[in-house]
């Protein structure tokens, strides 16, 4: 048969959902002002076998670890560029907020979720940001 061999893996995939606000700077559009989302994050990891229960990562695990995280940092928190001039405002106001070198893109939210979820142990594959419901962002390592 052939010379090469297919490399196999599971692929398990957590869905979260989470509020945020935000606004992108230099940008000609709507989002240009201050508006809110409800996201919906789909997380893909993989696992090259299945543990003693038949499971390459447990759900639980999963949404304990990465939704604790986003609930914590990013839902109902407004997400800016930190040269956003409503940041010093918003500060003073108390306002919970997260601070994005760039833009607060779904790109770059879904490459931040993607980092912060490797930091923590998983094998992500690919991170899907839905920002509406017939438009979303996706990042993943080549």
């Amino acid at each position: 048969m052939g010379g090469g061999f297919l490399s196999k893996q599971y692929i398990v995939t957590k869905v979260i959902d989470f509020c945020y606000g935000h606004r992108l700077l230099n940008y000609a559009g709507k989002c240009k002002n201050l508006h809110g989302h409800n996201g919906r994050l789909e997380i893909d990891i993989a696992a090259d076998k299945l543990d003693t229960r038949g499971i390459a990562h447990d759900f639980s695990d999963i949404k304990k670890t990465v939704k604790g995280w986003i609930d914590i940092e990013l839902d109902h928190k407004m997400l800016l560029n930190e040269k956003d001039p409503m940041v010093p405002f918003l500060h003073e106001k108390g306002e919970s907020i997260f601070l994005f070198q760039d833009n607060p893109t779904a790109e770059n939210i879904a490459k931040l979720i993607f980092e912060e979820s490797k930091k923590m142990g998983f094998a992500v594959t690919e991170v899907r940001l839905w920002e509406t419901a017939d438009s979303y962002a996706t990042y993943r390592e080549s």
